[in-house]
């Protein structure tokens, strides 16, 4: 299938080099593709790395975030909780490590194939708002994982962004991340998630916990950095 004349063209190299800041808004409204399934982006998160006490790479390089330090527009994809993977969109030039987590969005293609990844054994399908509402999701119905780590989203490869075939006008709302806070809850109020307003795709805003807050709290797991409950962050 050719996605671009469904979905639009790919985007560039050069619009994901720029600062992140910038280039989180305008993915709103994108379709990511890999192999059938496509999944418009209703709602994303910036991270800016080393200024960002939220981001994975706020203390620099590691193994694990190594494709978030690479060139714009390559995908980082990492493990979380021991079971989940979650997806970004690498930007700004190699080696200053900010991305754009994939938060939320609506499967428009590849219904059949994105409900039978994310469907449990003995458990009944989700409903279709739920396919991709939340990073694990999407990264879940898009077939994401570490396979397609350090990959490039801006055409000639599994997995690409499309820019909308019409980009109609939308009405974006912003606020705090989800679950995320820093050192000190540095991170805890930065207004750096995107929604599209009125998708019933963005997921449920959860705050951040303190690590003053965490204790006395089982179950919940943090480390990199910022403490989260719910999903991580990059």
């Amino acid at each position: 299938m050719d996605m671009s004349a469904q979905f639009g063209p790919p985007l560039t190299a050069e619009f994901f080099d720029r600062p992140v800041l910038q280039v989180a808004p305008e993915v709103l409204g994108c379709v990511v593709t890999h192999g059938p399934v496509a999944v418009r982006l209703t709602e994303v998160e910036a991270y800016d790395g080393a200024d960002d006490p939220g981001s994975h790479a706020f203390r620099g390089q590691t193994p694990r975030t190594e494709a978030m330090f690479g060139p714009p527009g390559g995908l980082y994809v990492y493990f979380t909780y021991g079971m989940h993977f979650c997806a970004n969109l690498v930007c700004g030039p190699a080696g200053r490590a900010s991305a754009v987590l994939m938060r939320a969005g609506e499967v428009i293609a590849g219904q059949s194939v994105a409900t039978d990844r994310r469907t449990r054994p003995g458990k009944a399908a989700p409903k279709q708002r739920d396919l991709a509402r939340g990073p694990a999701r999407l990264a879940s119905a898009l077939g994401l994982d570490r396979e397609q780590n350090g990959l490039f989203v801006t055409g000639g490869g599994p997995v690409t962004v499309h820019a909308p075939a019409q980009r109609a006008p939308e009405e974006m709302a912003t606020g705090p991340r989800v679950g995320v806070s820093g050192p000190g809850g540095d991170a805890q109020d930065f207004p750096w998630r995107f929604w599209s307003v009125g998708e019933p795709t963005v997921s449920v805003y959860r705050p951040g916990v303190r690590r003053s807050e965490r204790r006395g709290l089982s179950g919940r797991a943090g480390g990199g950095g910022a403490t989260r409950r719910g999903q991580t962050r990059p």
